[in-house]
């Protein structure tokens, strides 16, 4: 087992005692991100998508790890798969991404909103890792804005029919099915909806290539062209798709807490091997008093990290148990926008670190702290951008009332 990940679970240990397939699922984790690794490294040279992390995430059981038993999953803790998620982004944001958004955005809209028929055609394959999924929100002119987004829908003929775009969606070209969001043109209520990527109208229109990192994970451009959507295919309430929206993006914020924390346990590990055998001036860099203040701070970052990800995870379990409880609500948005500003933030500023550490060989692709340095500048925008999170956490101390963008 990873030393750093075994830490992480016998700290929780101390607080929640897991169980036998708890700790198999842990031991499952790590053998999936040790033979992930290798593919990750060539893939991410080649700035190519990591099609092989697919295959054995899928091989090992591991992509339905939250996800209820009678759906195909495993069923385990928010605690137990924030750690399970944590070991995977050491090897990289890529290969987690790719979980993350099927399962932990696009499946927890299923799960959550979704009718027993939608569960039983979407949520049951993508636990197994039969189908991909995808969840689009963003668009080419709306971010953190999702009120106004030109996606546009209309009911006619016991249907409803998309027309739109969608930009920067992780596994858009890979997805099989994808949650897709649109608003009415007349009302501006907005509606989630479950579409099938094989639908006539529905286009990948762009595979983004021009990255600045995160090679790994399928980033695409959707279009929409009359794209007919059986009525039985709505999420939640129609007209009150910011609700399944917002649900979403509070797993979705953990998950990038989880996956930061494995990339700092990253760095750190590669910055100590580093400083124990790089020389430099006729003794190990770790004996410069400069290298050991990078490698403090990402020690102090670790533990800056961990402990909102970990708090959020065990907010969200219990207002699991009590899902009408309006304040554990407010609670959890609270904190996973906080775990979510700390984790991004620490975790780019360790892979800068380290990269320091590194010297020029951290300027590189080929060394890991160069990828996670490419990687980690994306988690500052994705699920909701540091501006928005620093929004919402002051909203949140200073009472709704205060919201900036109301």
């Amino acid at each position: 087992m990873e030393e750093l990940f075994q830490r992480s679970i016998n700290e929780i240990n101390k607080l929640r005692k897991f169980s036998e397939d708890d700790l198999k699922l842990f031991e499952l984790a790590d053998k999936v991100a040790d033979e992930i690794y290798p593919e990750e490294v060539d893939f991410y040279l080649e700035r190519k998508f990591n099609s092989k992390s697919i295959d054995i995430m899928k091989k090992y059981n591991l992509f339905g790890i939250p996800v209820a038993k009678e759906y195909g999953g495993r069923e385990a803790s928010p605690i137990v798969s924030t750690l399970a998620y944590e070991r995977l982004g050491q090897v990289g944001l890529g290969p987690w991404s790719v979980i993350a958004v099927s399962i932990g955005l696009a499946g927890t809209c299923v799960e959550i909103w979704g009718t027993e028929e939608l569960k039983d055609k979407y949520l049951k394959p993508a636990a197994k890792g039969e189908i991909i999924l995808a969840y689009a929100l963003t668009e080419p002119m709306a971010g953190s804005d999702p009120v106004s987004l030109t996606t546009t829908y209309e009911e006619k003929g016991g249907e409803y029919i998309i027309n739109g775009a969608k930009y920067l969606i992780t596994n858009g070209s890979i997805a099989d099915s994808t949650v897709v969001f649109a608003i009415d043109k007349d009302t501006k209520s907005i509606t989630s909806f479950m579409i099938d990527n094989k639908s006539e109208g529905f286009e990948v229109t762009l595979e983004l290539k021009e990255k600045m990192g995160f090679f790994t994970s399928d980033t695409a451009m959707l279009e929409f062209n009359n794209v007919r959507v059986p009525k039985e295919n709505v999420l939640g309430i129609p007209g009150k798709g910011l609700w399944v929206a917002y649900t979403a993006l509070i797993s979705g914020r953990l998950g990038v807490g989880s996956g930061c924390i494995g990339v700092i346990e990253d760095c750190l590990n590669s910055v100590t091997e580093r400083a124990k055998t790089r020389w430099q001036h006729g003794k190990p860099i770790g004996k410069h008093q400069l290298i050991q203040k990078h490698i403090a701070e990402i020690a102090m970052n670790l533990e800056m990290t961990r402990w909102p990800t970990y708090q959020t995870a065990f907010k969200i379990e219990e207002w699991k148990k009590n899902p009408l409880d309006k304040q554990l609500r407010l609670d959890v948005d609270q904190s996973s926008a906080i775990a979510k500003r700390v984790a991004s933030k620490l975790a780019y500023e360790s892979a800068d670190r380290a990269c320091q550490v590194f010297g020029g060989f951290g300027y590189s692709m080929l060394s890991p702290v160069g990828r996670h340095w490419l990687d980690t500048r994306a988690t500052r925008i994705y699920e909701g951008t540091d501006e928005i999170m620093d929004l919402k956490i002051a909203a949140g101390v200073l009472g709704r009332e205060f919201e900036a963008y109301k």
